[in-house]
């Protein structure tokens, strides 16, 4: 990427939407501007884990004043992602409908782990790279809103990843609900995280790492407050906990709070945060915690610039790991993606010219699609399809956000059988487009043998109809193909597409 490219990562977190904007420098990014909005969409999902309409209003006025930043950044130069609460929130379609609208650029809803790599990216492109430093087995925690972050590395590679359901606005809701500092309140509340992240203590205890790192949110609250106080700048300890919990009991509850480094937006959450990192230094046997500079939104930041690349090489080897792990016929799989990308191209020539291009990534998903058409075979022969969707929509899939995973499961869910299942996908003539392809692709190579090369020409008549058109001699050597084309035209028939076939 050019230098002077500026780029731009929005993280919609539990308790604040960060904007980030940098500019690119041989290989590294300077912060040109940096905005934050507390918006606390993780206090207001509601018991059913509905999102109220307060907390999407304040979500979509967040961004709409990022938007307005935004405006005249291409979509190659910023990406969004959310995490915990838009992860659990029912009703996130609703909310993300508008915001992607307000925002003007596209929303990925991240899984815990994807998001733990990211933070880890964010962290090791912001500490220093030197023999030593790359040497060192690092630990990375970060406590959000509602979801606590651990990761165990070296230099850029991320090697062990979790995502846990505790954070700093969770616990404050739950452990201290009228904003009042007891030491029962504080004892309930490390006890309870403890038990969530018990489970952290075979990967993550020490023997594990050598040096501990903590990431925004709480642990750079902390550090501020204990900074302040006159401790090592830049440094948690355990010490440095106790004399924190302690001023809070003195005050008793949050209106009669008054500290140093600690900002007004955090005192409604310092419980709950001081209570989750607490139990992690008691449970890891952390003496000291160092604070570290990158966060979630700089390792998406870095992303973007190696996107061309690394990301999509760690996809590529992720979609790769699953075929094997699901035992996926590989030469199925390659024959079945061959012809279904030479078809796509047919319908979208823009698509081999740019990997880049929407074209290009379209072309690309198709091939992991077709590579993971029959991963749920494994499970059921009659029912491939139905299983492997449900595997992508539920599989932790580092590179890939929740989204990107779902509409690869669409893909495969419809490869086959009757296609009212999926006919809300269907309404993206991308989408179609795609589907068409790896569908005529699989009829093709249903006798599990290369098909003949050229056998069928697909292109579109208009906006909403295909054309299939075949060699004069091509239905009689293959009849069986033949047959199957017809049934599948009858099959779009049943849609808003129409698909027409000819010689």
């Amino acid at each position: 990427m050019q230098n002077g490219t500026l780029l731009a990562a929005v993280d919609l977190g539990s308790n604040s939407f960060r904007l980030e904007i940098g500019r690119v420098d041989h290989g590294q990014i300077h912060r040109i501007e940096y905005l934050k909005e507390v918006v606390r969409q993780g206090a207001g999902l509601d018991s059913a884990r509905n999102l109220t309409a307060e907390a999407m209003q304040r979500g979509w006025e967040a961004l709409a004043r990022f938007g307005e930043r935004l405006a005249g950044f291409k979509r190659s130069q910023v990406r969004v992602v959310a995490t915990q609460t838009l992860r659990e929130a029912r009703n996130r379609d609703e909310f993300l409908l508008r915001a992607r609208t307000e925002l003007g650029f596209g929303i990925d809803v991240i899984p815990g782990r994807e998001e733990a790599r990211l933070i880890y990216q964010g962290v090791a492109h912001m500490l220093p790279h030197n023999d030593v430093s790359d040497r060192e087995r690092r630990l990375v925690v970060d406590i959000g809103g509602r979801s606590t972050e651990m990761i165990i590395g070296r230099a850029l590679e991320a090697q062990v990843m979790e995502s846990y359901r505790v954070g700093s606005v969770a616990w404050s809701l739950k452990h201290f609900p009228q904003g009042q500092f007891t030491a029962p309140a504080f004892r309930a509340a490390e006890v309870a995280a403890k038990a969530v992240l018990d489970d952290a203590l075979s990967s993550y205890g020490a023997g594990h790492w050598d040096v501990a790192y903590g990431a925004s949110g709480t642990i750079g609250a902390v550090g501020d407050v204990l900074a302040a106080s006159g401790a090592e700048a830049g440094v948690v300890t355990r010490e440095g906990l106790d004399w924190l919990v302690d001023r809070l009991l003195k005050a008793g509850s949050i209106e009669k709070l008054r500290m140093d480094g600690m900002r007004e937006d955090r005192k409604a959450v310092i419980g709950g945060g001081v209570s989750v990192l607490r139990a992690v230094f008691d449970l890891l046997d952390i003496r000291e915690m160092k604070i570290a500079q990158g966060a979630l939104r700089h390792g998406v930041l870095y992303e973007l610039l190696e996107r061309d690349d690394s990301v999509a090489d760690l996809r590529a080897a992720t979609v790769a790991r699953l075929a094997t792990r699901f035992a996926a016929d590989a030469g199925q799989a390659r024959r079945v993606g061959e012809t279904a990308s030479s078809l796509y191209v047919q319908l979208d020539p823009a698509a081999r010219a740019s990997g880049t291009s929407r074209s290009g990534r379209a072309l690309r998903k198709l091939g992991w699609a077709a590579q993971l058409h029959e991963i749920g075979a494994l499970i059921s022969h009659s029912d491939c399809h139905k299983h492997g969707a449900y595997i992508l929509d539920n599989v932790d899939a580092p590179g890939f956000a929740s989204n990107e995973l779902h509409q690869l499961s669409q893909l495969v869910l419809g490869h086959r059988g009757k296609l009212r299942k999926i006919e809300t996908a269907l309404e993206d003539e991308t989408f179609a487009a795609q589907l068409l392809a790896l569908r005529v692709a699989v009829i093709l190579c249903h006798a599990r043998r290369d098909p003949e090369p050229q056998a069928l020409r697909l292109a579109r008549s208009d906006a909403r109809t295909f054309s299939v058109n075949y060699r004069g001699d091509w239905a009689e050597a293959f009849p069986q193909s033949a047959h199957l084309l017809r049934e599948e035209v009858l099959a779009w028939q049943k849609t808003g597409w129409k698909v027409v076939l000819g010689s």
